[in-house]
């Protein structure tokens, strides 16, 4: 098969896009070995073959939204708005709050922080590794089953979700509730992510997952929405809407459900936070799929983006 180049605009957008994100990342927030390795990838991937190139375009959705994450270090929420600690941890108390005999009303957090479990423990860990893995790997099987557009309306909407619980982490910046039980609540600039209840994990199994992974989270004003109950929960609506196979079905809502519970269980999450992770994740749907799919040029753009990731051999 002979090797088909990609055209000179091809070309010159992939140049130019890879140099932009570098050039912002590197002067903005500092080089990191890893951004290079990443346009390395990147570039491989799209100069290689046609099959990799059209690969690479269809995950530009899940591109975007690593960039996107990254750049919220560019102007940190704590100084765009006030930072909510002691009306949501109040508010949560007051709606879900479990009395104790001796009169002492805890919130789920502070309740489950004193009744753990092994096995709860140990399911926490395996739950919280799917909340973005999962909807990626469903999204490739999506793509290499041939449904082109399932796949890319699934990425395109959850892009969207991010953006829009990216939009609320400024204009409601929040604390966790490990954040409340570690340090009251008073927010304090700079302070670094905890593993929190997920720590027990990392102890079971000594393999540091959660320690290396919230170690370098300087984003901890962020719990509301929670972003965790929101990307299963998407790649199970449209696991749903594509119709794809009960084991998918099962295993997306099982750990969506496992997700909700495990974000409030160890203390990265309220209940409210959950709930307002599964508004997002409606709300970007709705929009999506009933606001700019219903717009001329966007279907339009839509239809051009699913016929270049689509082989000619291919048809969904």
């Amino acid at each position: 098969m002979k090797y088909q180049s990609p055209t000179l605009r091809e070309t010159l957008w992939c140049v130019v896009a890879l140099a932009l994100w570098l050039t912002v990342t590197v002067c903005f927030i500092g080089p990191r070995p890893e951004h290079v390795w990443m346009a390395l990838l990147i570039a491989a991937m799209y100069f290689a073959l046609p099959a990799t190139r059209r690969l690479t375009v269809a995950i530009l959705p899940f591109i975007v939204f690593g960039i996107s994450y990254d750049w919220m270090n560019l102007l940190p929420n704590y100084e765009v708005n006030p930072v909510d600690v002691a009306d949501l941890y109040n508010t949560e108390k007051s709606l879900f709050g479990i009395t104790l005999a001796d009169g002492l009303r805890l919130t789920p957090n502070e309740f489950w922080a004193l009744h753990r479990s092994t096995a709860m423990d140990f399911m926490a860990g395996i739950f919280y590794l799917c909340w973005v893995p999962l909807p990626i790997f469903y999204g490739l099987w999506l793509y290499f089953s041939g449904k082109r557009s399932d796949y890319l309306h699934f990425a395109m909407a959850f892009l969207l979700v991010n953006l829009l619980g990216f939009a609320l982490y400024y204009v409601h910046p929040a604390a966790p509730p490990w954040y409340v039980a570690m340090h009251g609540m008073e927010a304090v600039v700079g302070t670094h992510g905890e593993v929190a209840g997920l720590g027990a994990f990392d102890d079971m199994t000594g393999l540091g997952i959660f320690n290396a992974l919230y170690a370098r989270n300087a984003n901890v004003f962020a719990a509301m929405p929670s972003l965790h109950s929101a990307y299963t929960f998407m790649a199970f609506i449209y696991a749903l809407r594509s119709r794809s196979s009960l084991g998918w079905k099962l295993t997306l809502g099982v750990v969506t459900l496992g997700i909700w519970f495990t974000a409030v269980y160890t203390s990265h999450h309220y209940i409210l936070d959950v709930a307002g992770g599964i508004a997002c994740t409606l709300l970007a749907y709705l929009i999506f799929e009933y606001g700019l799919m219903r717009l001329h040029g966007f279907r339009r753009f839509m239809q051009r983006y699913v016929a270049y990731i689509t082989p000619p051999a291919i048809a969904d």
